[in-house]
């Protein structure tokens, strides 16, 4: 979606509603005076906090401040779409941030697009201290009901537009402690057409004071708001996308309490425990009688081991620990891998598994002139008839001393804005200076044009001709930096796959089909086998 400048300048108010969140109040306000859209109103709405809410929001000369007496997010978020006059409303929360493109991203979206209630988009989940965590946001064009039903896809509401005519008809709902945005989100797509996009808007802060850490009342409210909709189920499509919603609820929420008992990270309250027993009694015995009795009764102690073994490889205790000394080894004793082909004849490559999801997801980019390293397999083969022309750049078409993409070969035209996409598909290792290569792809990319990478991380190194030109491995956080050189950071995205069962079968040379597709799929950052980059070269 162009970021065209409207033909107007609409007023948008973003309304902060704030609840003894004084010491973040300050980010939140400042990263909307930086939006690079200028009309707009910000309304923050003290809804009664016992801190110093009411002295910073005084000292942000730029917020309409609003007091009410404690009466919760919901009726907060109604006071400020009463008192607000802009003709798009944004709620942000008061730990939250918004990106400077933000609104006029949203925005752009709703003037193209008249008929829309709203407009939502992605996020990135950060620390307190707003280091990076976990994207979120997923692809919905269309079907927005039914999928609002599968799960609340928007997650977080600092990314969701509104036009203002929704507040005449809908409100937030008073009654709910918690998810009032997904019953909103509801009721509306359930008759009016809304907006969905992938772009990062805004950052959601996590800490020991959100609402949503409170697990139990947050999968109580989603029960709630989800079975209001059961009355207005019209199709077959709806009833089984509501059906689906239910269990992924129980399941999500079931699951993240269980594993946060077993991590110490929430205390065994009766609640907690009644709300396991409830929803997934397996769980809740699992975990009264593994964890809860081996650490109160020193069961774990006097119990042989090869009954928590047996426990575990069923993914029953899956905090087991063999004593030291007694590890069993089984297959893996052997000093040498099973094959010496990144387990090429044992089914296929396990890092191919990630490469290939990767670039499957970001296939709308491949397209056009494309510029593919190594050999063409994946251009032509993912992106389809998008791709115009392929050319294929092998590691001896590189200058030998600047490592740069020739701009006159002949084998290869690498001139300036030349490619709609470039693809580096685990090249970047065998390239001494990679980051002239990277700084070369910016040169060769067309305005809008985009890199897709994939490098190692844990892994063997080549036993064939490769080895002597194998230089380097990588990180999640090196990729991004050293794209960030080079690149808008904004328009730079990561990721890594993989996890210890993964990183040491890979290194045995175990083939992919030789492991489930969940072994494949769980994602542990500390075990990263493959790091994926896709990075967009601004006009």
């Amino acid at each position: 979606m162009p970021l065209l400048p409207p033909p107007a300048y609409p007023l948008v108010s973003v309304i902060i509603p704030c609840y003894n969140h004084a010491s973040y109040l300050p980010d939140a306000v400042d990263s909307i005076q930086r939006q690079t859209y200028s009309n707009i109103e910000i309304i923050i709405v003290d809804d009664g906090s016992t801190d110093d809410t009411r002295v910073v929001s005084e000292k942000l000369s730029s917020a309409k401040y609003i007091y009410q007496e404690n009466q919760g997010l919901s009726a907060a978020r109604n006071t400020g779409a009463l008192h607000s006059t802009g003709e798009f409303l944004v709620f942000l929360d008061a730990d939250d941030l918004l990106y400077p493109y933000a609104i006029s991203y949203n925005l752009a979206y709703l003037l193209q697009h008249p008929n829309a209630a709203f407009v939502s988009g992605a996020y990135l989940a950060i620390t307190h201290a707003k280091e990076n965590l976990d994207d979120g946001g997923e692809e919905i064009l269309d079907d927005h009901y039914i999928n609002m039903l599968r799960k609340n896809y928007i997650g977080m509401h600092g990314t969701v537009m509104y036009r203002r005519w929704v507040f005449d008809e809908f409100l937030f709902d008073t009654s709910l402690k918690a998810c009032e945005d997904y019953d909103l989100y509801l009721r509306v797509t359930r008759k009016y057409p809304v907006l969905h996009h992938t772009k990062k808007l805004a950052a959601y802060r996590m800490h020991t004071s959100n609402m949503s850490g409170n697990l139990p009342l947050m999968l109580s409210q989603a029960l709630e708001v989800l079975k209001r909709q059961e009355p207005e189920l019209r199709s077959d499509a709806e009833r089984e996308a509501y059906e689906a919603g239910l269990k992924g609820f129980v399941d999500y929420y079931t699951t993240l309490i269980y594993g946060c008992l077993k991590a110490e990270q929430i205390k065994p309250t009766p609640e907690v425990l009644n709300f396991l027993h409830q929803y997934k009694p397996k769980s809740y015995y699992m975990y009264y009688l593994v964890e809860f009795f081996t650490k109160k009764l020193s069961l774990r102690t006097v119990t042989p081991n090869f009954v928590f073994r047996y426990l575990h490889r069923r993914g029953v205790y899956k905090n087991f620990l063999p004593a030291i000394g007694n590890i069993k080894f089984g297959d893996l004793i052997s000093k040498t891998p099973f094959n010496r082909t990144f387990g090429q004849n044992r089914g296929g490559a396990i890092d191919q598994y990630y490469i290939e999801n990767f670039l499957r997801s970001k296939a709308d980019y491949i397209t056009g002139q494309v510029l593919e390293f190594g050999e063409n397999q994946y251009a032509k083969r993912i992106g389809g008839d998008k791709v115009t022309q392929c050319t294929v750049l092998r590691l001896e078409d590189l200058d030998e001393k600047s490592s740069t993409l020739p701009e006159f070969s002949p084998k290869v035209t690498a001139g300036d804005n030349t490619f709609d996409c470039i693809l580096l598909p685990q090249a970047l290792h065998l390239i001494y200076d990679f980051k002239a290569v990277v700084k070369d792809c910016f040169r060769a990319l067309k305005p809008g044009g985009t890199l897709l990478l994939t490098v190692p991380g844990i892994t063997p190194v080549d036993f064939g001709p490769w080895e002597k030109n194998w230089l380097w491995t990588f990180t999640r956080f090196s990729i991004e930096k050293m794209l960030a050189e080079t690149f808008p950071i904004n328009h730079i995205e990561t990721n890594s796959f993989g996890n210890v069962y993964v990183a040491s079968a890979f290194l045995y040379g175990v083939g992919k089909t030789e492991l489930k597709q969940e072994e494949l799929d769980y994602q542990d950052p500390h075990f990263q086998v493959i790091i994926t980059g896709k990075a967009t070269k601004t006009a």
